[in-house]
């Protein structure tokens, strides 16, 4: 990203209390695409959610709905987006310097839970697409690489056995909409196609590291194809998969062990973990999916409904059907 973009998107930020992690996502990242959309979206991570929240709603008082600004207060918004959301709260539609912004605030507990763990599996899936991180304190962007170790390691227990990259990004992408009821009827159906496309070479850097790991241990033969991108075969086996499901989360790991079962391995380090029992890929592949997408589904909901309560009946009406037409002309 030119250094002029950065600081613009920096500058939002000034407006805000300070944060402890910051990243830009969504189509700001990829100014070729011709679908842009008008909002600036930001994930910030906080220590104290409701402290910050106190604080903003005393610089920022017209960011939040107005009925949550005066009666609910702080505590009421923090409370909302950890019992009935996800634990983030968003503010959408947040106009500032003529142009618009949409904010997301989370806690770093939780953030770093979600990306260790795909607890919610929400936050973790977009930081599993490219991002722009503006603020960093903890270090989550290395944090981050268990999180895209673990989303490339899904994606191939799912993929064929010869494939592309961009084949591969794009399962990867479509992970985390997996069981997401909005991709029902409030998305592009060429959503993935459009991020993967649009950010084709931020999505090469964050994976060629791991792309060249799994080479390195001979699960994937990565062969030129003459155009921007490779095309890959992978080791379907056995051993391969049982590898790339250890590679998954251990929220993933235990609910898959205990549907399809799991014992007791010493490690090398003298550590006892818990292996899932895999009879075959395929059956492994169908168990992660049936997780990951019942982890979706109730996130996103949960997401929905508090989404709702919190930046009131317009505002929420009015994103919808942003988003709304998008689907329908993506339908055409």
């Amino acid at each position: 990203m030119e250094t002029g973009d950065r600081t613009e998107l920096q500058s939002f930020l000034k407006v805000l209390p300070p944060v402890d992690f910051c990243c830009v996502y969504g189509s700001a990242l990829h100014p070729n695409n011709r679908e842009k959309s008008t909002m600036v979206d930001y994930i910030l991570g906080v220590s104290n959610p409701e402290q910050w929240h106190s604080q903003n709603l005393k610089m920022n008082k017209n960011h939040y709905a107005s009925w949550m600004a005066h009666l609910g207060g702080a505590k009421l918004i923090t409370e909302i987006a950890d019992e009935i959301g996800v634990g983030v709260h968003f503010n959408p539609f947040v106009t500032w310097n003529d142009k618009m912004f949409k904010y997301g605030v989370v806690r770093m507990h939780d953030l770093v839970q979600d990306v260790l763990n795909w607890e919610r599996f929400y936050l973790s899936g977009r930081l599993q697409k490219p991002v722009q991180i503006l603020v960093d304190n903890l270090d989550i962007e290395n944090v981050n690489s268990a999180n895209l170790r673990a989303a490339i390691s899904a994606a191939l227990l799912l993929l064929p056995p010869k494939f592309t990259e961009e084949d591969l990004y794009a399962k990867i992408c479509s992970l985390s909409y997996m069981g997401d009821l909005r991709m029902l009827f409030a998305e592009d159906r060429n959503k993935v196609k459009k991020i993967v496309q649009g950010q084709f070479d931020l999505f090469q850097l964050n994976y060629k590291p791991f792309l060249e790991e799994y080479e390195a241990k001979e699960f994937l033969r990565l062969a030129s194809s003459g155009s921007h991108q490779k095309n890959i075969s992978q080791d379907c086996g056995l051993s391969a998969a049982r590898s790339l499901v250890n590679s998954l989360p251990p929220m993933v790991r235990s609910q898959m062990g205990m549907k399809l079962g799991e014992k007791k391995k010493l490690t090398e380090s003298g550590r006892i973990v818990s292996e899932v029992l895999i009879g075959s890929r395929e059956e492994a592949a169908k168990c992660m999916q049936k997780v990951l997408r019942r982890t979706v589904m109730v996130s996103s909901t949960r997401q929905a409904i508090s989404g709702l309560l919190t930046v009131g009946a317009v505002t929420a009406v009015r994103y919808l059907s942003n988003k709304m037409c998008k689907a329908w002309k993506s339908w055409r």
